[in-house]
């Protein structure tokens, strides 16, 4: 994309003199100005609080043709949920609920930035959770194992190859929790990746021109983002010795008993990652062949709609 849109402005000519590359863009004049020309304007009086971005982050004007009628595709059939032109709305698709291509391309942004935020917050915070239950898990194991070796010691030589037993025990069952917290972290970090990339992948989808391709796009991207699920644990592991009364005659009954209880999280099991897909899901730039995938033929109204598959 970005090779195409350099070649794109490297293809433009500037339209003051007609001779250098129109490297620059003016956005009050909306022309294409070379370095030099570019300058002068600014000395200009009236021209001098211009402002000028690159040529590269010009968005191309232009929008899709209807193959039907040769009209600029410009409304959004949201009965039927695809893209249309004019000629449509009084046609086979009359008494549809319809909006303009634009309006619902905006609506798309300010869903999916409020959604893709929303969730990323709520990742935050988990993962702030999740740490916190985690270090005040490791420092209940440390009472723990502090409280089994203080309870050790009372019965000396006795006891020691118990003692070493219980900690390690507890240590290992410990352990087994501790791991399965730092690969909730671990998920909730590849939670976080994801929405920076699905952000990063937003961004540059508006950097696109605003037509059906982009609506695709879009809607491709709300589902991503949708399946973006961030799941709270509801119970942290939780670890306690108990201590009992104990006799010289009876070294086995000496040692109480603890308790670490599983990490529980808002779904059954542990759920294994989807990669996020990479930027090029998102070019709508598509073989033709591919462009009408997602559609079907409407019984009601003859048209093609998409699917959600």
């Amino acid at each position: 994309m970005l090779s195409d849109k350099m070649a794109q402005a490297a293809s433009k000519t500037c339209e003051i003199c007609i001779s250098a590359s129109g490297s620059q863009y003016c956005l009050e004049c909306e022309q294409y100005f070379c370095e030099n020309c570019k300058t002068f304007h600014n000395r200009q009086k009236i021209s001098k609080t211009h402002q000028f971005q690159s040529a590269l982050d010009v968005i191309p004007e232009g929008k899709s043709k209807c193959k039907d009628h040769n009209e600029d595709v410009s409304f959004v059939c949201n009965t039927c949920n695809v893209a249309v032109c004019s000629s449509y709305v009084t046609g086979s698709h009359k008494r549809h609920d319809f909006s303009k291509l634009h309006d619902s391309i905006s609506r798309l942004k300010a869903t999916n930035e409020q959604e893709l935020r929303r969730k990323v917050h709520e990742a935050t915070k988990n993962l702030k959770k999740i740490e916190e239950g985690l270090n005040t898990f490791d420092m209940k194991v440390e009472v723990v194992v502090k409280a089994i070796t203080e309870n050790g010691s009372k019965i000396k030589a006795m006891v020691d190859t118990h003692i070493a037993q219980m900690i390690a025990s507890v240590k290992d069952q410990s352990r087994m929790e501790r791991d399965k917290l730092t690969k909730i972290i671990a998920d909730t970090r590849m939670d976080l990746k994801v929405g920076s990339d699905l952000n990063k992948t937003m961004y540059e989808l508006y950097k696109t021109r605003h037509d059906d391709k982009l609506l695709q796009s879009l809607q491709k991207l709300t589902d991503d983002i949708a399946k973006l699920t961030i799941e709270p644990i509801t119970d942290y592991p939780d670890v306690f010795y108990t201590a009992k009364s104990t006799t010289d005659h009876d070294i086995k009954q000496l040692f109480g008993t603890f308790k670490i209880s599983d990490v529980r999280t808002g779904q059954t099991g542990y759920r294994e990652k989807e990669l996020h897909k990479p930027n090029s899901d998102y070019k709508h730039d598509m073989n033709p062949k591919e462009q009408w995938r997602y559609l079907y033929r409407c019984d009601g109204c003859g048209k093609e709609k998409r699917t959600n598959t």
